[in-house]
């Protein structure tokens, strides 16, 4: 085991209006034997979050609650927990989300890194007990081309971009380079962090054992992030792309997720100022911008384009099940 003892990590969980899954998350942080704090930041929520998440203390004196009067947003959180946290080793847990057992001893398993994440398990219907697929401890390292490209999502295929993993990370590496959450970012703030880490030099491994269960909820925020959160990404990739030291390949993965990210924000402008202002005001706007007309017209018509097959095809229901953000070798069965 490299440079680890029994309670080493510290469980982050920004929590808003997260009443109803909270408890469930903090119990399985709680039940990692690895796991010596769980930092719980109750993000100025309104339903009890952080009272539910008093009833899930187990007496050990690891869990720490904090309340902002205020929601400041999950940068903001979790860098307030950093703060206050001293494990070594920092490990993010969204609010809806959970451990399965025995997360953590694979990963610390493994040697030479500064990042190291596991396989998701995306969960559609959550029963009682689950239980993931079995995988190889298989590992491998990931450039920050590989998880910059990784993030750049697809039409038509579900999502499973590379910011969704769940590492867990150095602090002394996050201190040796100051790095922290960006506070103004409420969209794609993970892989803005993981992105200027991996520029710093951070060593990302990845293993295909999986030990974090995502729940995938109709009600998700990420499906009602505002049109400046947009804008707030592709500016923080430009943020990225001022540094000197970055590679061609590097540069060139940044700039494609720039742009497509540029793309949508364009898009979505047009659309506000459509309905805010009307059609012929949308225009003058995007006349100002003659650049962006490709990308907000080939928008338009892609939504144009699902709307229609949306409509002429019957949608098809799938049953309830659990697919995995990687691909892995199921493990032999002993």
């Amino acid at each position: 085991m490299a440079e680890t003892t029994h309670q080493t990590i510290c469980v982050i969980i920004a929590a808003r209006n997260a009443a109803e899954t909270i408890g469930v998350a903090i119990q399985s942080a709680l039940n990692e034997m690895h796991v010596g704090e769980v930092v719980v930041v109750d993000d100025g929520s309104t339903d009890g979050t952080a009272t539910v998440a008093r009833q899930a203390d187990d007496g050990s004196g690891r869990l720490t609650i904090v309340s902002f009067e205020k929601n400041r947003g999950p940068s903001a959180a979790r860098n307030h927990a950093i703060t206050i946290s001293r494990a070594p080793l920092i490990a993010i847990l969204d609010a809806d989300d959970f451990f399965f057992p025995g997360r953590f001893a694979p990963m610390l398993e493994e040697d030479e890194w500064d990042l190291i994440a596991d396989n998701i398990a995306f969960i559609y219907e959550p029963t009682e007990v689950i239980h993931p697929e079995r995988f190889e401890t298989r590992a491998r390292t990931m450039s920050l081309t590989e998880f910059v490209e990784g993030n750049i999502s697809k039409r038509g295929v579900k999502r499973g971009e590379t910011g969704f993993l769940k590492p867990m990370i150095r602090r002394n590496f996050l201190d040796a380079h100051g790095l922290r959450y960006k506070e103004e970012m409420r969209l794609g703030e993970d892989y803005d962090f993981y992105v200027r880490a991996l520029a710093k030099g951070g060593r990302y491994k990845v293993i295909e054992h999986c030990g974090y269960g995502a729940v995938v909820r109709q009600d998700s925020l990420s499906g009602r992030h505002r049109t400046e959160d947009l804008r707030h990404l592709y500016e923080a990739d430009e943020a990225i792309l001022a540094d000197p030291a970055l590679s061609q390949a590097a540069r060139a993965a940044v700039q494609r997720h720039r742009d497509h990210v540029r793309g949508k924000y364009e898009l979505r402008a047009f659309l506000d100022v459509k309905s805010q202002a009307g059609k012929f005001a949308a225009i003058r706007h995007i006349l100002t911008r003659p650049q962006m007309l490709p990308a907000v017209a080939t928008g338009i018509f892609l939504d144009k384009l699902d709307l229609m097959r949306s409509k002429s095809s019957p949608a098809v229901v799938e049953p309830p099940r659990t697919r995995y953000l990687l691909p892995g070798i199921p493990a032999v069965q002993k």
